[in-house]
């Protein structure tokens, strides 16, 4: 009983700090927002819906985007649905929905990149606040980089 409690006490304390090529897929946002909204998982009629309406959006984008279904990313998009550096924010909206927050603040931008802010500043012109941590960096309607952080409450 006791390595449990300990086991759970190091994982309430984890911390993820990391930069990414790909960020977090579209059912796994949603499910967290459904968890925090309801305090349960969503029902069978609820994924139902939610996959449906993700397949709309996608096929009408791809059908308003020729090009890019023909890219080499249009499985990441349509099949995984994750996000992924290079989609534009086009993308990022259908797959993940509005953000948070967004800024084009360089100083709110680095606070946020933390450690990865020297290889991010100067391209990014924009960052887009998502749950759990996670952070999209814009260069235009390109997006540039990912960042994730989620631990204890900054001490500056």
């Amino acid at each position: 009983m006791a390595v449990g409690v300990v086991l759970a006490a190091c994982a309430s304390t984890r911390v993820v700090e990391q930069r990414t090529t790909q960020g977090p897929s579209a059912e796994q946002l949603w499910m967290y927002r459904i968890m925090a909204a309801n305090g349960r998982e969503p029902n069978f009629e609820e994924r139902r819906y939610w996959q449906d309406r993700m397949d709309l959006a996608i096929d009408d984008y791809l059908r308003r985007n020729h090009e890019f279904a023909n890219s080499l990313q249009v499985s990441t998009f349509r099949f995984l649905r994750q996000t992924e550096v290079g989609m534009s924010n086009e993308q990022i909206l259908i797959l993940l929905g509005p953000p948070l927050a967004v800024t084009t603040d360089a100083g709110q931008m680095e606070k946020a990149a933390r450690r990865y802010w020297a290889q991010i500043q100067g391209n990014a012109t924009e960052a887009w606040a998502y749950p759990l941590g996670w952070t999209f960096y814009f260069a235009g309607p390109r997006l540039i980089d990912i960042t994730q952080y989620q631990g204890p409450a900054d001490k500056d």
